[in-house]
Formats: structure tokens, sequence, C-alpha cells
């Protein structure tokens, strides 16, 4: 009986060693699992994370339809219709100087009145001489038809006459530079010379502008020749006034073609007497064609390859090198005639570091399916 008592109690012990036994192999188990799951987790973040971070960050843009306009830019300087630096055609003292700069004037308006007195003096002259003989002349007429004097003397009274009337009206033409007039109507754009001041024959003193109508001429190139002509509406902005523009029209066109340069001059007109002012700096487009309804794409998606235009489209989660044939360019835009569709989306930034196939990330949206995924997992971490 002792000896079965003692089997028992064996057996028990037996089986309450094997129990801690697999409860103990559990809980190093249950730890061994707790540390493999954080880290499996971990690493599955960091395999989505660094996927997410090749792809390519981009902006885009949709291929949409607008109105287009087919035009010609160019830049050049606004100058006067007409202007003229007012001479002095004889000398003298300036005894009045009647404008001011800045001051309108009509043509033949006298601007500047020159001391005429040796003037004067001379024309009297000239025309006491030429009373003289013009009275010796009705005389020696009438002996002459009473042939009390022959052909020949009478002749030479009539031809003495002639040159003693030029020599009148040469005196009286010199009188009347001593009042300088205004060549054109305009405005006084500068004044040389002031009351008192001695004006030497020919020198300029004064100019003037006519602002009413202004001139920019465009050097064009040849391949325009047959698009631009005279009555296309032109708009124009100038830098002294930014986000101001300014309408116009083709005035007209020179078709001959300057052999050294290649190019043609177009000169368009603008209305005057405003704003605008000779020696503006203009930046002028001319429109000679439209489109209504235009499929375009904003021009910084153009890819800068010559003679090959094509663009980046995002198709699922990489993009694509699609060549495209343009149409018209307009500003910003860039009608594309054949290659994509509309609603498209093109990459507008980001393009230099895209291949054929290249993953890009979208800025401004939702981020990859599988990025999304998997930041949960690295938050519980």
């Amino acid at each position: 009986m002792r000896h079965l008592t003692h089997n028992r109690r064996g057996g028990a012990s037996a089986r309450s060693t094997l129990a801690v036994a697999a409860l103990a192999l559990a809980c190093t188990l249950g730890l061994a699992a707790c540390k493999g799951g954080p880290g499996a987790a971990e690493a599955q973040g960091k395999e989505a994370k660094d996927k997410a971070s090749e792809a390519v960050p981009v902006e885009v843009a949709q291929a949409t339809r607008r109105a287009i306009a087919a035009s010609y830019t160019g830049t050049a300087p606004l100058e006067a219709r007409a202007e003229s630096q007012v001479v002095a055609k004889t000398s003298g003292v300036a005894l009045a100087v009647m404008v001011e700069e800045g001051q309108h004037v009509q043509a033949g308006q006298v601007l500047v009145r020159l001391d005429s007195a040796r003037a004067e003096l001379q024309a009297a002259q000239t025309n006491a001489t030429m009373r003289k003989l013009e009275a010796n002349y009705a005389r020696s007429k009438q002996l002459a038809e009473q042939r009390l004097l022959s052909a020949n003397d009478n002749d030479q009274l009539r031809y003495d006459l002639e040159n003693a009337r030029a020599a009148n009206r040469m005196a009286n033409l010199e009188l009347s530079y001593a009042n300088v007039q205004a060549p054109i109507s305009g405005i006084v754009a500068s004044r040389s010379i002031k009351t008192g001041n001695f004006v030497q024959i020919n020198s300029p003193i004064i100019r003037i502008v006519d602002t009413s109508r202004l001139e920019a001429t465009l050097n064009v190139p040849e391949r325009e020749l047959a698009t631009l002509k005279a009555g296309l509406p032109v708009q124009m902005a100038v830098d002294a006034m930014p986000g101001k523009t300014f309408a116009g029209k083709v005035d007209r066109v020179a078709p001959v073609v300057d052999s050294g340069s290649g190019t043609f001059r177009v000169i368009c007109s603008f209305e005057g007497g405003g704003a605008l002012q000779p020696g503006m700096f203009g930046r002028l487009r001319i429109d000679y064609d439209n489109r209504a309804d235009a499929l375009v794409v904003p021009r910084a998606a153009l890819l800068d390859d010559e003679g090959d235009p094509a663009v980046f489209v995002v198709r699922g989660k990489k993009v694509a090198r699609v060549p495209v044939k343009l149409g018209y360019l307009d500003g910003a835009w860039a009608e594309v005639r054949d290659g994509i569709k509309l609603g498209d989306q093109v990459v507008v930034a980001g393009k230099t570091a895209l291949r054929e196939g290249t993953e890009v990330q979208l800025i401004g949206q939702n981020p990859p399916r599988e990025v999304a995924a998997a930041k949960p997992a690295t938050q519980k971490q």
C-alpha cells in the first residue's frame, strides 16, 4: 500500500512538471510572436514608404477646350507719325519766344519773332527801286509807241524792272523769316532758345511732335508675309503702364523683303493724344485668325524637343510620352490638333525628371492606394 501511494504521488508530480514546462513554452512563443508582429508591420510600412518615395512628384493639368487666336507678337518703340525740327531761316536776336514746352500749336502759328529791322530796310529799299523802274518803264512804253525810243532801250528798262521786282520779293521773303512759324500742328516737345538769344541761320530751335496718331514699326520674318495684312487688329501693352492694353490696327505693310535680314516692315497705328506718348516701348500682338472651340493644353506641358512636340500624359500611376500635333500658340496656351483627347492629364511641372513609364505622384491629389494602406500600420507602431 505504501508503494502504491508513493507511485501515485510521483505521477502527480510528473504531470505538474509537464504542465509548467508547457506553460513556459507557450509564454516564450507568445513573447516571440509579440516581438515578430510589430517588426513585420514596421518592415512592411518602410517598404511601402520606400516604394512611394520612388514616385516623382509632378503637377498636372487637363486638356480643355477654349477659344484661341493665331497671332504674331513683337516689340517696337512708339513714334510720332509727323515730327518737325523748326529751324531759323535767317539770323537775328529773338525778340519774343511765344510758346512753351508741352503747348499745342497749329500749323502756321508764329513761334518766335526775330529782330527784323535790317530786313525791313532792305524791303523798303528794293520797293523804292521797283517803283522808280515801274514809272520809267511806263514812260518808255509811250515813247516806244511814238518811235521816240528804240526797242532795245525799251527792252532794257523792262528787264531792269523785272530784276527789281524779284529783288523786292526776295527782301519781303527775308523779312517774313523774322517770324518763325510752325510747319505742322502738334505739341512743342522741346525748345532750345530763350528771349534775347541770338539765333543763327538754319539752327534748330524748337521741336514739334504730332501726337494725334502714333506708329510702331515691326520687322517681321518673311514667312508671315501672307498672313499679316492692313486692317488687322493690334493689341499693345507698354512697360510704362503695366496691366493696360491699347487697341490699334495694322495701318500699312511694306511688302518688300530686306535681303539682308529676311524681314519686311509692318506699321501699326494707334490713336494718340492720351496716355500713349512717343518713345514708349510697346509689346504688340497682331491676331490674324481665331478658333472658338480648340483643344488646348498649357504651353508649360510641351517638351523642349525641337521639331518633335510631345507631352507627358499620366496614365494610371505612370506617365507616357505622347507626340502631339500642334496648332496655334496663344500666350500661355497651345492648341493640340492630334495626339491627346479632352480630359487627358498632362504634366506641367516636374517634366525634367521623367522618362517613359516613370511612376509619378500627383501633387495636391490623393496619394497612391498602397501608400495610404501602409500609413495606418505605421501609425499603430
